[in-house]
């Protein structure tokens, strides 16, 4: 549709949903100590505000490229840069790995495990920089509506299913057990990956 680039905005999206950040981290913490329905709880209200950064980012970044032909190009870089740096740091915690610790915070209320997680995403700066990024990324100039609306819901899908196997996954002591253990392994993927859409992000000059 419209040469959107849905494999690149998909795999940039997964290893930024899928890479440990506090809002997976608040998921697996909650799912942890409060059991699988409140961390799901959680995964919701991170997922929400996932669905508002992604409506800002995609709409904000189709102003921009009708009207401001050198901010999308700046926006673009500083993109690329972004995801290099997740890129570096993925890369540091591969040579030297640190111990991943989930903080216990037992909750009694899905409403306010809720409410947690959409405020933690929506607090997060780094979040609405990298959907900025992600949307100039692959996105032509002149994408129309349901061009946009097919990759927030692409994006909102498979952020649903990652955020609800962090939720569904951290709840299993043995599972904790091999994430813990394989970390690094991890990183070396999230290392690639950001590396690769950061490097093509620069490559593929987009023309508006």
């Amino acid at each position: 549709m419209q040469d959107i680039h849905y494999g690149l905005i998909l795999m940039a999206a997964f290893v930024a949903v899928a890479s440990p950040g506090p809002a997976n981290l608040a998921i697996a913490s909650t799912a942890m100590s409060s059991g699988r329905s409140h961390g799901v709880a959680t995964a919701l209200g991170v997922l929400t505000g996932s669905f508002i950064w992604s409506f800002s980012g995609a709409f904000g970044m189709a102003a921009v490229m009708y009207t401001n032909a050198w901010l999308f190009e700046t926006l673009r870089y500083l993109g690329a840069a972004y995801l290099l740096f997740l890129a570096f740091k993925s890369f540091k915690s591969v040579v030297r790995p640190k111990p991943i610790t989930l903080e216990q915070v037992p909750t009694k209320s899905l409403k306010v495990d809720y409410l947690r997680g959409l405020a933690i995403h929506l607090t997060n700066p780094k979040v609405i920089l990298f959907f900025g990024a992600l949307y100039s990324m692959g996105v032509p100039s002149d994408v129309e509506m349901d061009g946009l609306l097919s990759i927030i819901f692409l994006i909102g899908l498979q952020s649903l299913c990652l955020f609800l196997g962090y939720a569904l996954m951290f709840s299993h002591e043995g599972f904790r057990r091999v994430y813990f253990r394989m970390s690094r392994v991890f990183d070396s993927l999230f290392t690639l990956f950001f590396g690769v859409a950061g490097v093509k992000m620069l490559l593929n000059k987009i023309n508006l």
